[in-house]
């Protein structure tokens, strides 16, 4: 069959949605739409109507109607079976047969119209594969939104130090009876090239004269306390329109700026056959001990660009104990798999999409065996006289991993001031309007499998939970690799390129 397009329209022939697989103008598939009721018979119950160019294939939806138009061609048998499918996929997103349901889920209309035909012909999948391979999470977003988010946190730590160091040299100036200098920027930037982002507190920076009035929690204008040049001004504004968002700004030791190229991915060169290796985990564990709920979904993703290696397997080494559920795709032969773990298509005539990514293997690990946990997270708050003393430690237990940009956020009680910090390994943030403070760590691996962070603060043992837990990694938590391709025929080696992720999906500690 050839299906020229698919379409959801009214009964006078308005289009509401329509996709298009072959080349058409807007102005000739309204014109086909539009003529459609004309050629219905009244009284007559048919499911197709032909004109001198084009078949109609349509099954009313209440007030609707669902049409595929094709060829004259086209064998009529496969078009009724193609039409009842995209029958069923519209009740799918569409809690109502309306106009305006159908226009407000238009493009997950058009999604799922696509994976049932490409280029006119039809695909083989079900109601079910339809369902799975729209709802898809993009693995690759996730990682880059961490990335850009890292790289966001070190530039605000960074303005901050800056900014931090230009009002001590201000007040080293002033103590000494100096010239105030009027300070022009960082380095060759202006102040005025200063991110609003960036924050300053009196936690960082305290009065050292009695006759400088600190700045109220939401100040209505510029501070007073300091009069300097014009550029000094422009920080004073600046501090204060920082000091109203509320925020804390604790002291950074500026290093890990240069720790960000150890989360950030190397360039891939990527070859005519690439591999994208993806996981992710959903975590979750008592604030006493036990593992709740563990599961990781992984998935190998093919892509082929080059024809000429379309015909090939995939060798594969599983060294996973953990007992996983492994499953192939339907078209690649399981019985191959199972036997001698090489991925390869069940026609070996046949060769793999080109320029598509294309899931070959995929597996599931679920588990409350806490030996699994591959990090461990352990917090003790003890009530004091002043509110409470927390301890919260960390520990890798799966030392094969190395887990970068790990950011460990632990509530905390509002209203109650910054937290007073003890003994410290990394790096942390106090979000007074998210009530939160992020304990930041740039590696976690074998040679920093454990550390902790003390702090104390007012409130309650229960205030610090849910403890939540997010980082990246370019290991995979299952030791599963695609360690060789080869040709069908011949068994020469094909040069791949390969890449591995491994992210957070929800990591809590109830």
């Amino acid at each position: 069959m050839v299906l020229l397009a698919a379409a959801v329209c009214t009964k006078a022939g308005k289009a509401i949605v329509s996709r298009q697989f072959v080349e058409m103008t807007r102005t000739r598939i309204e014109g086909l739409l539009a003529a459609f009721p004309k050629l219905m018979n009244t009284g007559k119950q048919h499911t197709f109507v032909e004109t001198d160019s084009v078949r109609y294939v349509y099954q009313p939806l209440e007030k609707l109607y669902m049409v595929l138009i094709t060829t004259k061609n086209s064998n009529i048998l496969e078009d009724l079976e193609t039409l009842r499918l995209f029958s069923r996929v519209i009740p799918e997103y569409c809690r109502v047969l309306e106009e305006s349901e159908i226009s407000e889920h238009c493009f997950d209309l058009i999604f799922a119209f696509d994976e049932i035909v490409a280029l006119g012909y039809r695909e083989n999948v079900n109601l079910a594969q339809i369902r799975t391979f729209t709802e898809m999470d993009s693995h690759e977003e996730k990682v880059f939104r961490a990335v850009r988010e890292t790289q966001e946190r070190e530039a605000k730590a960074e303005m901050r130090r800056k900014a931090k160091e230009l009002q001590q040299a201000r007040r080293d100036a002033e103590r000494s009876g100096k010239k105030v200098p009027a300070f022009g920027g960082f380095g060759s930037a202006g102040m005025t090239s200063v991110s609003s982002g960036s924050i300053i507190t009196d936690t960082i920076v305290e009065p050292e004269k009695p006759k400088m009035v600190p700045a109220p929690a939401r100040p209505s204008g510029p501070s007073k306390a300091l009069k300097l040049g014009a550029k000094g001004k422009e920080v004073d504004n600046f501090v204060d329109k920082l000091k109203s968002e509320g925020e804390t700004i604790m002291p950074t030791t500026g290093k890990r700026g240069s720790d960000v190229s150890k989360v950030l991915p190397p360039p891939v060169n990527v070859e005519s056959v690439h591999l994208r290796v993806e996981e992710k985990i959903s975590l979750t564990c008592g604030r006493d001990g036990g593992l709740q709920n563990m599961e990781v979904l992984g998935m190998v993703t093919l892509r082929v660009t080059d024809e000429k290696n379309g015909r090939i397997r995939l060798i594969v080494n599983n060294n996973d104990n953990k007992g996983l559920q492994l499953q192939t795709h339907p078209n690649v032969d399981k019985k191959l798999f199972t036997a001698d773990s090489v991925i390869g298509l069940k026609n070996t005539e046949k060769s793999f999409p080109l320029n598509n990514d294309v899931g070959v293997l995929k597996w599931r690990l679920q588990t409350t065996d806490e030996a699994l946990i591959p990090l461990t997270i352990n917090c003790w708050p003890s009530e004091s006289g002043t509110g409470c003393d927390v301890n919260i430690e960390y520990e890798l237990q799966e030392e094969s991993l190395e887990l970068n940009d790990v950011a460990i956020s632990i509530p905390v009680p509002s209203g109650v001031g910054a937290p007073v910090i003890g003994d410290l390994d990394g790096e942390y943030k106090h979000d007074s309007r998210r009530n939160v403070l992020e304990w930041c760590l740039p590696v976690i691996d074998a040679n920093n499998k454990t550390g902790s962070l003390e702090f104390s603060i007012a409130g309650q043992p229960n205030d610090f939970f849910p403890i939540s837990v997010s980082f990246v990694s370019k290991r995979n938590y299952c030791d599963i690799q695609v360690t060789k391709v080869t040709h069908v025929e011949g068994d020469s080696s094909v040069r791949f390129s390969s890449e591995t992720s491994f992210v957070v999906d929800k990591y809590e500690i109830l």
